[in-house]
């Protein structure tokens, strides 16, 4: 993993295969992402050192609670700008597309008030 919007990806990607799927291997992760499995594996190896996610001997990858948190943060961001980029006139697939790079980057402050401007809709 070479960045901190890599890092993020990798537990946004979790999250939502483990809406999908009863448990979640690299395996499954680098399918979604188009990534080679032994980027995934490197990756996934730097978030259980964080503390973000838990391996069992099954090698099925679990959020922990504060890797959940994050997750969850990163996925709020995703929904509130693909939403607004589509209210805007953006078709779904141009707007998830930009969403996941402005995700990433986006200050805390301008989501606050890009959150705050959605909730007026």
């Amino acid at each position: 993993m070479r960045t901190h919007e890599s890092e993020e990806m990798y537990l946004e990607t979790i999250l939502l295969l483990e809406g999908k799927n009863a448990s979640v291997h690299a395996i499954d992760i680098a399918g979604e992402l188009g990534y080679a499995k032994s980027s995934v594996s490197r990756g996934v190896g730097l978030l259980h050192k964080k503390g973000y996610i838990t391996v069992n001997e099954f090698d099925e990858i679990r959020l922990t609670e504060s890797g959940r948190a994050k997750a969850s943060d990163i996925y709020a961001r995703h929904r509130v700008i693909t939403t607004l980029l589509m209210r805007m006139g953006a078709d779904e697939k141009l707007a998830e597309d930009n969403a996941c790079r402005i995700e990433h980057v986006i200050s805390p402050e301008l989501f606050e008030i890009m959150k705050k401007y959605s909730n007026e809709f």
